[in-house]
């Protein structure tokens, strides 16, 4: 058996995952016999609800060559690449028997990207990145400044999103020595957030886009045909597609209600931001309006977006631990069972004191901080509902059991 995580929000699943599984799966690729996907809930890392509920998403998944998905807990998803990256790690790192991660890169090469990850983290590298940030410029101009003065021309590789993701995986490995092995596959086709389409390939971007124009048929050469066929029933079923706008007056009133000295206590507030948001949540009346009033070169929109979810569904700095405290199954097929029997075989996860949930019951025997980890993913979930267009009872995260899908 031989075991390659990836870490991925699905947001809608589309052709280019399947290439990367399809590859590391290949005799030509990894030659991975099992995959796990560590995946977002139903909120993800850009600070936006996803176009549709977690369940739909795993059932893409599992259909399309995943054997297990476990999902990254809330407070790592709503943090920087960095924080989401370190946290996803740290759930393969725990489990003890994945043998491979594999990524897509704009640059598809993993030498390159594991030079780059090692410049990152040499103190001289990070000096002058503090030098650039107190000049006033962005936290990714400063790193694309500092990198550029080492590197020379590598300092590109931060211009693909997928290279800077593909870097702090690289890095959340090497804080943890974790000798897992990297595989990379060169990303094809439309570029991350390209608005149109190249090949068979499209970005989530373009085909959420299609989604809430009412325009599928648009997204459908560029999804497998499973995945287009979820797609399409969630919204037959009034789950999808998922829009910020319907929880907007609920969300400014959760932000009405808090003070300053609460801003303060949410995650990555630094700075004065607390401040800043503060005021503009007394003067905003629509969600755009805020984050236009919030952001700067150094807030970036997205930034403002995770910061003001986090606020909605009660998360706090203190609330991300140092790792994953559990690894929670959300689907899994035959081969996701052996890889189950593998993680309690191994007993890293038990070691490092992490416990594997394969019921929402399960979480009441957990430790105080664990516990309300998972209280705040439950409390999420209900207000991502909110978000549908056809509004669900409270406690889907109970009622919805681990999702089981036969071999393909």
């Amino acid at each position: 058996m031989r075991i390659g995580g990836i870490i991925a929000e699905y947001n809608p699943f589309h052709n280019g995952h399947r290439w990367l599984i399809d590859q590391m799966r290949s005799d030509n690729g990894a030659k991975a016999t099992h995959i796990v996907a560590v995946m977002s809930g139903n909120f993800v890392q850009r600070g936006e609800p996803a176009i549709l509920p977690k369940e739909e998403r795993v059932k893409m998944a599992l259909e399309n060559g995943v054997d297990l998905v476990v999902e990254l807990p809330l407070p790592y998803v709503l943090s920087s690449a960095e924080g989401f990256a370190d946290g996803a790690v740290a759930l393969l790192h725990n489990m003890g028997c994945v043998d491979l991660l594999g990524f897509g890169s704009e640059c598809g090469d993993a030498a390159q990207l594991e030079e780059t990850a090692a410049i990152l983290d040499d103190e001289r590298f990070l000096k002058r990145m503090r030098f650039f940030l107190d000049g006033g410029v962005s936290y990714a101009e400063a790193r694309q400044s500092a990198l550029r003065e080492m590197t020379g021309a590598r300092a590109n590789l931060l211009d693909g999103a997928n290279n800077t993701l593909a870097l702090e995986y690289i890095r959340a490995l090497r804080r943890r020595g974790d000798t897992m092995e990297r595989f990379t596959v060169q990303r094809r086709g439309a570029a991350h957030d390209a608005a149109l389409p190249s090949g068979t390939t499209a970005s989530a971007t373009y085909i959420r886009e299609m989604t809430e124009a009412g325009r599928m048929r648009s997204a459908e050469p560029y999804m497998p045909l499973s995945a287009y066929r979820l797609l399409v029933q969630a919204t037959t079923d009034g789950k999808c597609p998922a829009q910020a706008k319907r929880a907007e007056r609920a969300l400014l009133y959760a932000l009405r209600r808090m003070s300053q000295a609460d801003m303060a206590l949410l995650p990555q507030v630094s700075e004065g931001l607390d401040n800043r948001l503060y005021k503009a949540t007394r003067t905003a009346v629509d969600l755009d309006g805020l984050i236009d009033a919030v952001r700067t070169r150094r807030y970036p929109a997205a930034r403002v977006r995770r910061l003001l979810w986090a606020a909605f569904a009660g998360v706090t700095a203190a609330d991300r631990l140092e790792t994953p405290p559990y690894i929670r199954v959300l689907g899994l097929n035959k081969r996701g069972e052996e890889i189950l029997a593998a993680v309690k075989e191994t007993g890293v996860s038990r070691k490092n004191g992490v416990s594997l949930l394969t019921r929402s019951p399960q979480a009441e025997k957990l430790p105080d901080a664990a516990r309300r980890m998972f209280q705040l993913e439950c409390l999420a979930d209900d207000l991502y509902d909110l978000t549908l267009p056809a509004l669900r009872s409270c406690g889907s995260d109970y009622t919805t059991g681990m999702i089981r899908v036969d071999d393909r």
